[in-house]
């Protein structure tokens, strides 16, 4: 907006230039080159794109602000609920038309976003049933060392038809008169078959059904298993890892925390100065367009005011934009309602100096990091699995043992033919049991180099491990480093940005005043406005900036509790000689 007036400074510019040069030769030189600033300036303007709207008149009112941005920096309504009375969204669920539409801004303490982050966060609890899924293994693991006892058992019911043929006889067998044709004597004196002589060509035909039943148990256990121990090994460095994982989470999320309640304070602030800004810019453009009225000052000096006035609403706007940004930042974090918004509550504070030195914060930082120690655990867990898997070409040796009993009920009839009667019984029951002991032994001898190979994939595995280890290692020291010297660096900028605002508003009062009395022009009296702003926010994000770098140096410092069903600390400080490291009650 400003550019479009830039061609109209120049202009007045070179005409007082023109004005010189008749009376100093030598200032033709700089006449060129302001003409040809001028007509770059040209240049740059015509390269914006073209508007579709005519350009609004100097003296138009600034235009509404929208009301969704409105609705979105409303004042709070009152204070957030403690963590235990939210309910979040379901997980799997989508917000509505009305959750999304209807939004309640509420205000929010520190120790409340942390309590509450630490309890509802998504990622953390996504952490949490990490952990108790490597419990839930190591303990499968653990079964191992214990027999297996199953229990069986069928019903079943089968039936069939059947067709016996036989193209040779069995009265060649020599198996005695039972056997053979016209072998045995009746009563009266006769001959008859043996019971169990088949003539050649004989045939028969019978329908059977089969209904049986049974059922048992059934033990086994392995006497030697080299497999069995590793793998429970790895089990339990998979449940540290994720236990470590955790905790690291912990600080992670603590971070996050601190650092978006601390930017929603600075974007509360820049508000607050954006308004007064814009405030003492619509007061300054009253008494200039007074004064112009009057014609006591040039038409020059209006426009600068009313382009000073139009920037102002601009970085005013683009505050409440960033505020609205950071509420939503902040209840993401917190997994809140889909209608419910929060807003800082707490004033800024500011963080003491850092208590201790560099070398100091470096070994604190690398002693018991639960970042390095997941690394440390997933190396291990490689490297038991890498055990387990060579184990698998070693001997092993089972026990086992079974005892079941069964009842069948067999049915034949439609019996029909000229052989093997006696052998056909119309119902028939049959009860048993049985039972086995034995030892199993299984050897792997030959597998083609697959388990070779699966013990080199694991053992590359570990390998890159360390080098993560070191490259987490590396990390750290440097994100360290740069907290300590960037919260160093915060602390002297906030003592000079506290004697340049101190200075800038005094500066501002004179030129006010020197402008009000006429002893100062309106160019002054901005460029000390201007100077007043900056020195403001210069104060503000030095003030920010030094409680970030302790958040960020805590981070890397503070304990917390590997298990999740621990009590996570509420005061994010560094802990006193002698007493706990954090208090464990929640507001």
């Amino acid at each position: 907006m400003g550019s479009r007036w830039i061609p109209l400074v120049s202009l007045l510019l070179l005409q007082g230039l023109a004005a010189r040069a008749a009376l100093d030769p030598s200032t033709q030189q700089l006449e060129r080159s302001w003409g040809q600033l001028d007509q770059q300036l040209r240049l740059l303007d015509q390269m914006l794109p073209t508007e579709t709207e005519s350009s609004p008149s100097r003296s138009a009112v600034a235009a509404p602000l929208p009301s969704s941005l409105l609705e979105a920096n409303q004042a709070p309504q009152g204070p957030l609920a403690p963590a235990a009375e939210i309910q979040p969204s379901p997980p799997l669920d989508l917000p509505t038309a009305p959750q999304l539409k209807g939004s309640g801004v509420q205000g929010v303490s520190l120790s409340q976003t942390l309590a509450i982050g630490l309890a509802l966060n998504p990622t953390l609890q996504a952490q949490r049933l990490e952990v108790a899924s490597a419990l839930a293994e190591l303990q499968a693991q653990l079964g191992s060392y214990w027999p297996r006892v199953a229990a069986f058992g069928g019903l079943s019911y089968d039936q069939s038809a059947n067709y016996y043929g036989t193209p040779q006889g069995n009265n060649n067998l020599g198996f005695g008169a039972n056997y053979a044709p016209n072998s045995l004597v009746t009563s009266s004196g006769g001959t008859s078959n043996g019971a169990f002589y088949v003539p050649s060509g004989a045939q028969a035909y019978l329908n059977q059904g089969v209904r049986q039943i049974n059922g048992g148990l059934q033990l086994r256990y392995e006497l030697l298993d080299f497999a069995r121990t590793p793998l429970v090994q790895a089990a339990q460095a998979r449940l540290q890892q994720s236990r470590q994982s955790y905790a690291n989470g912990l600080r992670e999320l603590q971070l996050r925390l601190t650092e978006a309640y601390y930017q929603l304070q600075r974007a509360d602030q820049l508000v607050l100065i954006r308004d007064a800004d814009v405030r003492n810019d619509l007061v300054i453009l009253g008494d200039v367009l007074a004064l112009k009225q009057a014609g006591l000052v040039p038409r020059l000096d209006l426009l600068r005011r009313q382009a000073i006035e139009a920037e102002a609403q601009e970085q005013l706007v683009q505050a409440l934009a960033d505020r609205a940004v950071a509420r939503r930042r902040l209840a993401v974090l917190l997994n809140l309602p889909p209608q419910l918004t929060p807003a800082a509550s707490d004033p800024i504070q500011l963080q003491p100096a850092w208590p201790l030195n560099l070398e100091e914060s470096l070994l604190a930082a690398y002693r018991d990091n639960p970042e390095l120690e997941a690394v440390l655990a997933t190396r291990q867990a490689l490297a038991r699995e890498k055990t387990a898997v060579a184990a698998q070409l070693l001997p092993r040796l089972g026990l086992f043992a079974n005892g079941s009993g069964f009842s069948n009920q067999t049915k034949q009839w439609d019996i029909s033919g000229n052989c093997c009667g006696v052998a056909v019984i119309p119902n028939l029951n049959l009860n048993g049991s049985d039972w086995a002991v034995g030892l199993a032994f299984r050897w792997l001898l030959f597998d083609a180099g697959s388990t070779a190979a699966q013990v080199r994939s694991l053992a590359k595995r570990e390998e890159a491990q360390a080098q993560r280890y070191a490259s987490q290692r590396n990390d750290i020291r440097l994100r360290l480093e740069q907290a300590f010297f960037q919260h160093e660096a915060s602390l002297a900028k906030l003592v000079s940005a506290r004697r340049g605002v101190a200075a800038s508003l005094e500066g501002f009062r004179d030129a006010k005043l020197r402008y009000q009395t006429g002893l100062a022009n309106e160019v002054t009296l901005s460029l000390t406005q201007d100077r007043l702003i900056q020195s403001l926010v210069q104060r503000l994000n030095a003030t920010i900036e030094v409680n970030l770098s302790y958040a960020q140096l805590l981070r890397e410092l503070l304990p917390v509790p590997r298990d999740p069903d621990a009590p996570v600390p509420n005061r994010w400080t560094l802990p006193n000689p002698g007493q706990p490291p954090w208090s464990s009650s929640r507001p």
